[in-house]
């Protein structure tokens, strides 16, 4: 069972919550973009195996969560810590999958007293021009980013006339959207049900200055990255490792950006033992 609530942030706003309850240590899951935050059920029996209990939310704007426009990634750290705070939990593991993965790096570089460890699955790499972050995108996906790269208006103008590129997922992707990671689809689409605004702002912060680096993450990281991906290519997780010091990376050659997600019991795992 979910237990889904509100926590106030006590300006007038709101985070929709998710819990899976549980006295068991806690993991934080970070969504990616457009998903909505409940937790990700295909992990469910490995969870419940490990005694590992889910915490989650929408991120603003997406899902029950209230809009904040202008967002960074770093504020996630902020709003993981008053969901913490709320809950009375202390220390906690953070999981990302896709532009999670930013967000679990908030989380671990700015609350380094309470993340105990990270996992990043085909997380997204900072913006920079030092480096082809480009490289094995898929042309939806270049666009997109290229028009958050223009700014807001840009961006909006962008997703007016969006369409879906089945050519950004692999066909190991497709397979598994159609079998053991479903659910995802169940997740895309309630967060887009109230337009593109969530999006565009996810999209925004990804391409801007973090507000950190994952240089500053000092907790031990798992990185995990399909050799195929064409939305968050492989190279971006090969950056990220690079950066981060307490960072492994496991690269698995076949997989694209959704069937490494098949990946993600080992990598419970090797958060349970450090948990």
């Amino acid at each position: 069972m979910v237990n889904e609530f509100d926590v106030d942030l006590g300006n007038g706003t709101i985070l929709h919550t998710y819990d899976t309850g549980g006295t068991g240590p806690v993991v934080f899951w970070h969504h990616g973009t457009p998903n909505i935050g409940a937790p990700p059920s295909p992990l469910f029996p490995a969870a419940e195996r490990l005694g590992l209990r889910w915490v989650s939310y929408d991120r603003p704007g997406y899902g029950g969560s209230s809009p904040r426009p202008g967002r960074d990634v770093a504020s996630a750290a902020s709003d993981v810590e008053k969901i913490a705070d709320a809950l009375e939990i202390e220390r906690f593991a953070v999981y990302g999958h896709s532009g999670g993965g930013p967000h679990a790096f908030a989380c671990a570089a700015l609350l380094p007293e309470r993340v105990s460890a990270m996992v990043g699955v085909a997380s997204m790499a900072p913006y920079s021009d030092s480096w082809d972050w480009f490289a094995g995108m898929s042309a939806a996906g270049v666009g997109s980013l290229t028009a958050a790269l223009a700014g807001r208006e840009e961006k909006e103008r962008y997703e007016a006339t969006a369409e879906y590129d089945a050519e950004m997922f692999t066909p190991a992707d497709h397979a598994a959207l159609a079998d053991d990671w479903k659910w995802l689809l169940d997740v895309v689409g309630p967060a887009i049900e109230g337009g593109p605004g969530a999006l565009i702002d996810d999209d925004l912060a990804y391409v801007a200055p973090w507000g950190f680096q994952p240089s500053d993450v000092k907790a031990p990281v798992l990185l995990v990255h399909g050799g195929a991906d064409r939305i968050a290519p492989v190279g971006h997780g090969e950056w990220l490792a690079r950066q981060c010091a307490t960072a492994e990376l496991r690269v698995f050659p076949e997989d694209g950006h959704i069937s490494v997600l098949r990946q993600g019991e080992a990598a419970l795992e090797w958060l349970a033992d450090r948990l």
